[in-house]
């Protein structure tokens, strides 16, 4: 858990608050009733008091203690709350609260829905203008490099639009696929027709190259046939006209071959190479001597 309960039990009436944090948060910001002081919602009257381990506390309750904290654990989330009131809001108890809202967004941020994530960067293109969004917890948005199909690269500074989220629009002329990144996240957007060409005609044809490949002895063919797999047999061949046939592809043994460097490197030399020479003509002689006796 991201909190340890200390075992006490504070009772009384408070009104939950949204923390600083939580004001970022996509959980919890913007809460209907959240923006009046104190909020526009219904009074809890028990609350676990608990000493905050890691995670983010996105509301306070009595005395400014932690009431609702998130926390990711690994590859999971947790989320906890140290009371057992919601219901007060639930049964529209003095006007109620946002309780669907509240566990709406919960429910949809422990199964990492990515428009609740509370660091992201995402880009939307309209024409050629790039709208760049991104979401922090952070009171600054660092710059964004937006970087070209080309190459290019620009610094892009964000303006900050909602608590949490910071906002820039850019103006681009070259068509293609943009790239954007700060110092933790990465996003891609595509600027141009939305339905280009490559994409009009995804049906699976043997004829659009066809007339290419028999034009210079090759062929084109499924292997899938009548629902089987069939698979050519691989062969090679020297010049040929034509590199196919009914139950078999080929490819063009040619000979071609490149010397990529050549070495030379003396077996033995100098004093060593001598030794070596003389002991072994002596060893020769003594094995001749010994079959003659």
């Amino acid at each position: 858990f991201p909190a340890k309960p200390d075992g006490r039990l504070l009772e009384g009436p408070f009104r939950a608050s949204i923390t600083p944090d939580g004001a970022r948060h996509p959980v919890t910001r913007d809460l209907p009733g959240s923006s009046a002081t104190p909020p526009a919602w219904s009074d809890w009257y028990r609350q676990v008091e608990a000493d905050m381990l890691r995670g983010t506390a996105v509301m306070a309750g009595s005395g400014d203690r932690p009431l609702l904290v998130l926390s990711r654990e690994a590859k999971g989330r947790v989320a906890l709350l140290l009371s057992d009131q919601m219901f007060l809001w639930a049964r529209d108890y003095q006007g109620g609260g946002p309780h669907l809202d509240l566990l709406r967004r919960l429910a949809h941020w422990l199964m990492k829905e990515p428009d609740l994530e509370e660091e992201a960067l995402r880009a939307a293109s309209h024409g050629h203008d790039i709208l760049i969004e991104r979401q922090s917890l952070k009171p600054e948005a660092s710059a964004v490099t937006l970087t070209a199909p080309s190459g290019q690269t620009r610094q892009v500074e964000l303006a900050q639009a909602d608590p949490g989220l910071s906002r820039a629009t850019v103006r681009v002329e070259e068509p293609g696929l943009y790239k954007l990144a700060d110092s933790a996240l990465s996003a891609l957007v595509n600027v141009g027709a939305e339905n280009p060409r490559e994409f009009q005609d995804v049906v699976s044809t043997t004829e659009k190259l066809r007339a290419l490949a028999e034009a210079s002895g090759g062929s084109v063919r499924r292997l899938n046939v009548a629902g089987g797999l069939v698979v050519p047999r691989l062969a090679a061949l020297r010049d040929s006209p034509s590199y196919a046939g009914a139950d078999f592809i080929a490819i063009r043994r040619n000979g071609a071959s490149v010397v990529k460097s050549i070495g030379v490197s003396p077996l033995a030399i100098g004093l060593l190479g001598l030794l070596a020479l003389l002991g072994s003509v002596l060893a020769a002689w003594i094995r001749e001597g010994w079959r003659k006796a």
